[in-house]
């Protein structure tokens, strides 16, 4: 991955350069919360894989300001996301509501969001602009089923696929297509990039829930089995339960119905008193005790190598579709992004 390294520290500044010009063009009340998320840091991996896709096809002209899209839309769905996981944590800094207040967190959100498709509309091509809003729009659906499961610990691998590929993966496949579009790339280079994009966005998120049950928190950037304390199933969550007895599902049931974050949505358990009575409640040090005891369950059941290993098939899938693309220094590239996203631990 010593290329990949490389590519993605000579790019890197010149993308912040680009994103510092577009954060400049928004007001100045907004700009202070668009800079909050985005100096927070971050891979980059959205206009990193729209550079690299460009010139896998050996595109000519300025890419920069549509890889810098990207990351203004990623960053819009953080800010989001922050707000309706109750997130205090967003790459080891206090999100942008606790800083600024979840109103204008909400607003500055809705400004990258329009920013990102203005500056994707200056390029005139209303291929780029479609492919862009159908990834916005699969990526709210993603976070919506999202909402409607929380408190499910019955969730099914095909629910949760399907959220994982609504809410992470096709912006990252939007990344890789506008890439190839950019470039004049035909129409089946630029499905076989899509693809490429789309199973490496599957892959990165199964990667992520797994670290959410495998790191500690200083290597996560944020609450340690989080997930399981908003109630969501995620994958090694859901192998575990495969083979756990029926009285320890029931467990696992009623103790995130008594700690989740039930007001997020209507999961069909409880009234809408009981959902605005669990506002804001602070867990007990007895149900910490039992949190740590499931995540400690999942551990011993090998369920974090199993989603490791599920997220490596997405990856070698997102790998098969490299053979549509010319063979270039950049495509190898592409396949060095997948061992980044599969081994990485934080």
């Amino acid at each position: 991955m010593h290329a990949l390294i490389a590519y993605m520290g000579n790019e890197l500044p010149t993308i912040n350069e680009h994103l510092d010009s577009c954060v400049r063009r928004l007001d100045p009340f907004v700009q202070p919360i668009a800079r909050h998320v985005l100096n927070a840091g971050g891979k980059r991996l959205r206009p990193l894989l729209t550079l690299i896709s460009f010139r896998a096809f050996g595109g000519q002209g300025d890419p920069y300001p549509m890889a810098s899209s990207l990351e203004l839309l990623h960053s819009a769905t953080l800010l989001h996301d922050d707000i309706l996981d109750r997130a205090d944590l967003r790459r080891g800094r206090p999100s942008a509501h606790l800083v600024y207040g979840r109103h204008a967190a909400i607003l500055g959100g809705d400004a990258l969001l329009a920013l990102g498709n203005k500056i994707v509309a200056e390029y005139g091509d209303a291929r780029l602009t479609n492919a862009i809003s159908e990834a916005i729009m699969a990526t709210a659906t993603g976070e919506i089923r999202e909402i409607a499961q929380v408190g499910n610990m019955s969730l099914t691998n095909a629910e949760y696929l399907e959220i994982v590929t609504g809410k992470t993966a096709y912006l990252i496949e939007a990344a890789t297509r506008c890439g190839a579009l950019l470039a004049g790339a035909d129409n089946a280079g630029v499905e076989q990039a899509a693809q490429f994009g789309l199973n490496l966005g599957i892959a990165f998120q199964l990667v992520d829930d797994v670290l959410d049950y495998a790191s500690s928190e200083e290597e996560a950037g944020k609450t340690v089995a989080a997930d399981l304390r908003e109630g969501k199933a995620t994958l090694p969550l859901i192998l575990y339960l495969e083979s756990a007895a029926p009285e320890e599902r029931n467990e696992l049931q009623e103790l995130v119905g008594r700690i989740g974050i039930t007001d997020m949505g209507n999961t069909g358990a409880g009234t809408q008193s009981d959902v605005q009575n669990n506002k804001g409640r602070a867990m007990s040090q007895q149900d910490l005790d039992l949190v740590i005891a499931a995540v400690q369950r999942v551990r011993e059941t090998g369920a974090v190598e199993r989603g490791r290993e599920i997220a490596a098939g997405y990856a070698e899938a997102a790998r098969a579709s490299l053979q549509g693309l010319p063979p270039s220094p950049e495509t190898e590239l592409l396949g060095e992004a997948l061992e980044y996203v599969v081994r990485r631990n934080k």
